[in-house]
């Protein structure tokens, strides 16, 4: 089984969160992760699964705006296109399960998530949602909050029976 894993991360958080996603699958699938920047715009159509992370910026997907303002604030990477550029833009040559997770603030309520409106975004572009999820961070730059990595690897093993249920109905 073949995963495409894509991010974009400013400060290196969400990085990091797809890397241990990957780790994760990597367990019982073949993976290929890349940043948004570099990302094809058509998947593989060997591809059993795509996973996309991205931050989650004015309570939803990153915009240019957003992307130019975590710039100013010191992102290590701003990245030209974002998660919605790339999901606006993708084609598929068939439905295709999504995985979507997003990295925010650990805050009591935060309105909005990245991973949500990603799902909402692959729906309407072909894409079959199987799950979801946010990881946190202690601060807008980071770090993650401990043990994050670790439960993004689990998330990442725990994929496979998303998918199943996903294909098999």
């Amino acid at each position: 089984m073949k995963t495409v894993v894509i991010y974009e991360s400013m400060f290196g958080n969400t990085r990091d969160i797809a890397r241990a996603t990957a780790e994760g699958l990597a367990e019982w699938s073949d993976v290929s992760i890349t940043d948004v920047d570099s990302a094809l715009l058509t998947v593989p159509t060997d591809a059993a699964l795509v996973v996309a992370g991205g931050p989650t910026h004015a309570f939803s997907m990153s915009r240019d705006t957003t992307r130019h303002d975590a710039a100013s604030r010191g992102a290590v990477r701003a990245s030209s296109r974002g998660l919605r550029d790339w999901l606006g833009a993708v084609s598929l040559a068939a439905p295709v399960p999504l995985a979507t997770f997003d990295t925010h603030t650990k805050q009591r309520w935060v309105p909005g998530s990245a991973s949500r409106a990603a799902a909402k975004e692959g729906r309407t572009r072909g894409f079959v949602p199987v799950a979801s999820r946010s990881f946190y961070v202690s601060d807008i730059q980071g770090p993650l909050v401990a043990g994050e990595l670790e439960r993004a690897r689990h998330w990442g093993r725990s994929l496979h029976s998303a998918v199943r249920a996903a294909v098999h109905g």
